[in-house]
């Protein structure tokens, strides 16, 4: 089950994705953050920070060395591309039958976390 906490229960959650955007990309979110997510799933850590602008962040982590590592963002539908990603990302449109016109785009890290 996928289950989200208010963002000011989950800081470290949201610290760890903060630290990531800004040592990889020297990007900070400018929207507030509303609820986080963290679990892990057959090796894999999956993090989730949902903002106030519809913005969510997800970071996919495997843990054992040499694994896929990649930090995606999504637009929620209708919404306007931040001022912080716009010059630095491309975001695709995808179909989804349940989700209707998704809109998102990744980078892969570079660093361990």
């Amino acid at each position: 089950m996928f289950t989200t906490e208010p963002a000011s229960d989950a800081a470290d959650t949201v610290a760890y994705v903060h630290r990531i955007l800004k040592e990889e990309r020297d990007l900070v979110i400018g929207s507030r953050p509303l609820e986080a997510a963290s679990f892990e799933v057959d090796g894999v850590r999956w993090t989730y920070v949902f903002y106030e602008s519809g913005l969510s962040v997800n970071v996919l982590y495997t843990l054992a060395e040499g694994g896929k590592r990649a930090v995606g963002f999504k637009l929620s539908d209708g919404m306007d591309v931040p001022d912080e990603l716009a010059d630095r990302f491309k975001f695709a449109r995808q179909r989804s039958k349940l989700a209707g016109t998704i809109r998102g785009s990744f980078f892969v890290l570079k660093h361990e976390y």
